[in-house]
């Protein structure tokens, strides 16, 4: 088993000089604007230099990040809970203690930036533009899920949103597929390709990196190290544990997962190396995850209770992130204890709609086979056409 080391992180505050209009000045407490804070230095790969160390937030971007991360905790808790009471069915992979790692690749991400991951997806659909209702009536079944309760847990997508993939691993060359349409275009965005230390093996990704390379693709690959593939530890799974530098010849970079603000700050210098027509990077995140593997895992057969225990109270990235904006002065307990009840609102909303709203009728089963409606005839290809062979 593993151990990781709880650091404290310094703070450095000052304060900016940017007036705020009369409605922000009433919402918020004090004066303080932006603060610096110190992160876990970065593991380089053929880098030569790296993010900095010292990353500025401001209050605005703060409140946004801790927002987003209490949100994608609620939500899959209130995931768990409907799972445990039956009114989801199939597959469930739960993202808890790993909100840090999306909410902060979201936050250096453009307009246009694609991205694809495997079927730990919740957050990152709600990220990419999915509301909370629509997800969780998506796990239910619902026909105001974002793919008509059709998809469920593996299978959501929006704009920009390549979806959660079963396949373990078969994200990765399709990133870099997306990625390649994105340069074809012209464009100046990228694709982010994420997958898992229990993914990191697997022969395609080695493949999409050699792909990547050569055609100088704009594409990061991240590796969500939460250190434990199903129920295996990575030192058990991989000869070499450093993901970052697995890339060979493509560079790499390796970030507290648990620190939103490492993560921001890295993904924005990975951001930008591929945007200079460099080609790709690899990034390690290494985070933690709370739950098993999925909701028939335990998680308890081969970790102990206490190590997760440890995580959560010195490492929890929500918490850890909370106290640096209340010392720093960027907000007040009690503002973000009003976050917390406005963020509760919207998730009790979503499991009332996931819970009530309407099923699809058994009539919308063959419905959605094409995008679009078949230039030709094709049995139960919507509900409303009736084939030949039924006028007789």
């Amino acid at each position: 088993m593993f151990s990781l080391v709880c650091r404290r992180f310094g703070a450095i505050s000052r304060n900016s000089h940017r007036v705020l209009p009369a409605a922000a000045r009433r919402q918020y407490t004090n004066e303080q604007t932006e603060a610096s804070f110190s992160v876990l230095d970065y593991k380089l790969h053929k880098l030569e230099s790296g993010p900095s160390a010292n990353v500025t937030v401001t209050r605005d971007d703060a409140l946004k990040l801790y927002r987003q991360m209490q949100v994608i905790r609620r939500m899959e808790t209130a995931a768990g809970n409907l799972y445990k009471s039956k009114a989801v069915r199939g597959f469930c992979h739960l993202y808890s203690g790993q909100e840090a790692c999306a909410v902060g690749i979201k936050a250096a991400m453009r307009e246009g930036d694609a991205l694809i991951t495997a079927y730990r997806a919740h957050g990152w659909a709600h990220l990419m533009g999915l509301s909370v209702a629509e997800i969780l009536t998506e796990l239910t079944g619902r026909r105001t899920g974002c793919a008509k309760g059709k998809g469920g847990s593996m299978h959501m997508y929006t704009k920009n949103f390549y979806g959660g993939n079963g396949i373990v691993g078969a994200q990765v060359p399709l990133g870099a597929g997306v990625a390649t349409a994105l340069k074809y275009s012209g464009s100046d965005n990228l694709c982010v390709a994420l997958y898992g230390d229990g993914a990191a093996n697997q022969g395609q990704i080695f493949e999409a990196y050699n792909i990547a390379k050569l055609w100088e693709l704009p594409c990061v690959f991240v590796c969500e190290n939460n250190k434990y593939g199903m129920g295996t530890a990575v030192e058990r799974a991989s000869a070499s544990t450093d993901y970052y530098a697995r890339g060979d010849y493509v560079p790499g970079i390796w970030v507290d997962g648990m620190d939103v603000l490492a993560v921001r700050e890295a993904t924005q210098f990975a951001a930008d190396y591929c945007r200079s027509g460099k080609g790709p990077l690899v990034m390690e995140v290494e985070t933690y995850r709370y739950s098993g593997h999925s909701m028939s895992d335990p998680g308890t057969s081969y970790r102990t209770r206490d190590e997760v225990q440890e995580i959560r109270q010195q490492r929890d990235p929500i918490t850890n992130f909370r106290d640096r904006m209340t010392t720093s002065g960027l907000a007040t307990a009690q503002e973000l204890k009003e976050v917390d009840l406005g963020v509760r609102a919207e998730i009790d909303e979503g499991v009332e709609r996931a819970k009530n709203e309407a099923e699809l009728p058994a009539s919308e089963a063959f419905t959605d086979i094409y995008s679009n409606t078949a230039p030709f005839m094709v049995r139960g290809c919507d509900p409303f056409t009736t084939h030949p062979s039924h006028t007789h």
